[in-house]
């Protein structure tokens, strides 16, 4: 496999995909199907006094309509959301003091208030979507507003409006990592101090195909199925699992083609668990598909991160030691804190600075959910300390380049540890930067800047550098088991999508790194007909 790194990789999905041949979540339908809609919240912040839900019900083709008392007296239980990084090189968040973090429970349907614009409060389902749709406007809630809160920095501070009423605050992850004490001796040895603060504003994915979700549920068996697109089949299962008490043989998850994700789409959503519940409520197959706008207020988010940022600097512009206070928006329930952990643990990115002490937060507003998004976390501490060094360059009179240059985390220092508490294992910063200089024609610029201005165009140049950091090594070697397999079925070979990392799907034959590790597994290709199945338990049942 190693041979093949540096190298392009030719494309193998297109064919398929421009010729109509793609599986998204909204392409698979169950004849007799039916469809669900949700009724969202207009309000951040409001108590639900009634749901009134009988005009909706007597509407023609209304099958049911389901509320947070109905999901309730049913049993259901909130999605058990593991949002804490767990990687042996993840750094550890914790609460206050050290004490367990409090997420916010997260029901399929609330039944006491509404903590976003666009939390799902009821459900109905009809016959057709348009009829769901309507009889969803039909849904009479009647709302006492309260008072809302939607930036971290107001959350946090005192006597701010709590989101929980079990917590006394609104700071749900409250961590520091370095070592004080020797940060505050390199600022107080320090020629040069610069201090900033930033906002990454907050994003939604946006996603090609908007979410979908089509519930199955088999009465003679006792089975469900979920057709879903998604980052981590396996992870959603298990929540699942968690919400409708149920067993591992009683549940299926098939994630195909994914229309757009990069995190968006990792985590359970509510309509989830739901369809599935309300197939087996009617005896129907349930599907949802969301609307656009209705995905802008409640598909999972990102960024929204307040980070005030300093760095100390000897009289030649080496670093000395760095300050940082990382404020994270989580929503109104803490669905993952991957982006303040892995940007938490690379805010130094990949300078030499010998201290550094921070302060990692999460702060729980009056919004929907933040989510790992593009790099989780990363491009937003590296934007904040990139800018620093900008900004320390021009007010310090060092040039740009040089004073990254010389603050660059040498590739003989190789494994290096990070003064908040993280590995590198490897990297070749300088030479990168080098190269990246010298493709972009950098000494160029000027004459460049100059050819666009007699155009009546404005040039500008930057650089910075990035330090990504892996998921880490897999949980499971899954070569030696699955030629394990091959012994007992060589005619063909399965594999669940738990591999090795939640977000990597095997159910497609575009996906390029496993098909070369199936190369080595089962080197004829009549081998390689791949099934989708959802746990490694499956795999010694052989089903397709």
């Amino acid at each position: 496999m190693y041979e093949k790194i540096g190298k392009p990789t030719r494309r193998k999905e297109d064919l398929r995909l421009l010729t109509g041949q793609g599986a998204f979540s909204d392409d698979f339908n169950r004849l007799g199907q039916a469809y669900a809609a949700m009724v969202r919240s207009p309000h951040p912040h409001a108590q639900i006094k009634v749901i009134n839900t009988a005009d909706a019900a007597k509407l023609p083709g209304v099958l049911g309509v389901f509320t947070g008392a109905d999901c309730l007296a049913d049993g259901l239980s909130e999605i058990p959301h593991n949002p804490i990084p767990s990687t042996k090189n993840d750094i550890r968040l914790t609460g206050a003091g050290g004490t367990e973090i409090f997420i916010g429970p997260h029901p399929p349907l609330p039944i006491d208030k509404v903590r976003h614009v666009g939390e799902a409060v009821a459900m109905v389902v009809a016959e057709s979507r348009e009829i769901a749709l309507d009889a969803a406007e039909a849904v009479e809630v009647d709302y006492e507003t309260l008072p809302a809160v939607t930036l971290s920095t107001d959350a946090a501070a005192i006597g701010a409006t709590t989101i929980w009423q079990e917590r006394p605050d609104n700071v749900a992850v409250d961590t520091s990592f370095g070592d004080e004490a020797a940060t505050d001796e390199a600022f107080a040895a320090a020629a040069h101090e610069i201090a900033m603060e930033f906002h990454v504003d907050r994003v939604t994915g946006v996603p090609l195909e908007p979410r979908a979700a089509l519930g199955i549920y088999d009465a003679t068996l006792g089975h469900y199925t979920l057709f879903a697109g998604s980052g981590g089949a396996v992870r959603q299962k298990r929540e699942m699992m968690a919400v409708l008490d149920l067993e591992e043989e009683e549940l299926r998850v098939v994630s195909k083609d994914v229309g757009g994700n990069f995190g968006t789409r990792n985590r359970v959503y509510v309509e989830f668990p739901l369809v599935l519940w309300a197939a087996r409520k009617i005896d129907r197959p349930v599907k949802f598909t969301c609307g656009r706008s209705e995905a802008f207020v409640s598909d999972y988010q990102g960024r929204d991160l307040v980070t005030r940022i300093e760095l100390a600097m000897d009289a030649e512009g080496r670093f000395l030691g760095l300050r940082a206070d990382n404020m994270s928006n989580v929503g109104a329930r803490v669905v993952s804190l991957s982006p303040l952990g892995k940007g938490s643990a690379l805010v130094t990115g990949p300078y030499d600075i010998p201290a550094a002490h921070m302060r990692a937060r999460a702060v729980f507003t009056n919004t929907v959910p933040t989510q790992a998004y593009r790099s989780s976390g990363r491009p937003e501490v590296t934007f904040a300390i990139e800018r620093l060094i900008d900004t320390a360059a021009a007010e310090f009179g060092f040039d740009r380049v040089e004073l990254r240059r010389i603050n660059l985390i040498a590739s003989a220092a190789m494994p290096f540890t990070n003064p908040i508490g993280a590995t590198y294992d490897s990297g070749e910063y300088a030479l990168s930067m080098s190269r990246v200089i010298s493709l972009a024609d950098w000494t160029g610029f000027d004459a460049r800047r100059t050819d666009s201005e007699t155009r009546g165009k404005r040039l500008g140049l930057g650089i910075a550098n990035y330090v990504e950091s892996s998921t880490g090594a897999p949980f499971h070697d899954a070569v030696p088991f699955a030629q394990k397999l091959m012994e007992v079925a060589p005619d063909r070979v399965i594999w669940g999508t738990d591999f090795p990392h939640p977000n990597i799907k095997g159910d497609m034959p575009n996906d390029g790194d496993l098909v070369d590790l199936m190369a080595l597994i089962a080197p004829e290709e009549s081998q390689r007909q791949k099934l989708l199945v959802d746990n490694p338990a499956r795999l010694y049942g052989f089903e397709g």
